[in-house]
């Protein structure tokens, strides 16, 4: 899984997403003749543009992260520095999410300015390797520079969103109000699956890049299914209070007691584990139900039964 074929299609998603956007400028302007398409794309780059700034401390202040320094979590250190110089990055700001839900996540706006957090969720119930699993993946999201791609993306079916409800509650008398509407949020609809494929796609670059760096892959296997049984017993109301924010987390919350109909069949000894052993045979017999495999459109990750198997055949 070369990064060439990564970035040729973030670069097609990214080029096909303003492309979209702009031709809702476009639209708009000519129907309402309020500004020139120009101004209007000029705006709306702004817009993306104060998100690329501001962004690190959105997600700072909405996943309550505390930086911790070596002192804090000198095993914590050790295991990011030695996967950052393997992957050779610089060493990312390390954090801690005080929320309950076992996860992880990679942010900022480039590779020097990478922060990787993982969650007092998370350090309650894995271990050590797995631990390291978790951030080899993080961390190749920070190589690959993805997570700035999907911080602007992001921004894009913000705008048409916006939009759509200001034109459905317009005062237009010319009745051309609610045909913008529709128009605007049926590009908030393309562009929102746009970004939900890129997401998955950057998923499973990160789940190969962790296998190269720790060369456990079956660790994060492992880590994918610890994560996932422990949270499809949380309320779903503190599910939710993460929502906006899963698309940066290593798995999905919300699909996660539907994930573990299938994966808890890998656990033979039922000990809240998988081995290498556990892993391959899980992979060999697996198969991701057709169903799945259609909502998988609307989902920020890839099903988990799939980056399981693909986990599987890392060499």
């Amino acid at each position: 899984m070369g990064k060439f074929w990564l970035y040729a299609r973030l670069t097609i998603a990214i080029a096909l997403i303003f492309a979209i956007l702009y031709a809702l400028f476009i639209l708009i302007a000519y129907i309402f003749g309020f500004a020139q398409p120009i101004i209007i794309g000029i705006l709306a780059f702004m817009v993306v543009l104060i998100q690329y700034a501001i962004s690190p401390k959105i997600v700072e202040a909405t996943m309550h992260v505390k930086y911790v320094s070596k002192e804090e979590l000198p095993w914590l250190h050790e295991i990011v520095e030695r996967l950052a110089e393997k992957a050779r990055i610089p060493k990312p700001r390390i954090g801690i999410s005080n929320i309950s839900i076992p996860n992880a996540f990679a942010f900022g706006r480039t590779t020097k300015d990478g922060r990787v957090c993982i969650t007092r969720g998370l350090m309650n119930i894995l271990n050590k390797d797995e631990i390291e699993a978790v951030l080899g993946h993080e961390l190749s999201h920070i190589k690959h520079r993805d997570m700035v791609v999907i911080t602007m993306l992001s921004a894009i079916p913000l705008i048409s969103y916006i939009a759509y409800w200001n034109f459905l509650f317009s005062r237009d008398r010319r009745g051309q109000g609610l045909a913008m509407a529709f128009v605007a949020f049926f590009i908030y609809f393309l562009t929102n699956l746009i970004v939900l494929y890129v997401n998955r796609i950057r998923e499973y670059y990160a789940d190969y890049g962790s296998a190269i760096l720790t060369e456990k892959p079956y660790m994060l296997a492992s880590a994918l299914y610890r994560i996932t049984t422990f949270t499809s017993g949380m309320p779903k109301a503190k599910i939710k209070e993460a929502e906006g924010m899963k698309a940066f987390f290593a798995t999905d919350p919300s699909t996660a007691r539907k994930d573990l109909i299938e994966l808890k069949q890998a656990d033979l000894n039922m000990d809240g584990h998988l081995d290498e052993y556990e892993v391959k045979l899980f992979a060999s017999k697996a198969k991701a139900r057709t169903s799945d495999r259609l909502m998988e459109i609307f989902s920020s990750h890839p099903n988990v039964v799939d980056r399981i198997k693909r986990l599987a055949e890392v060499k």
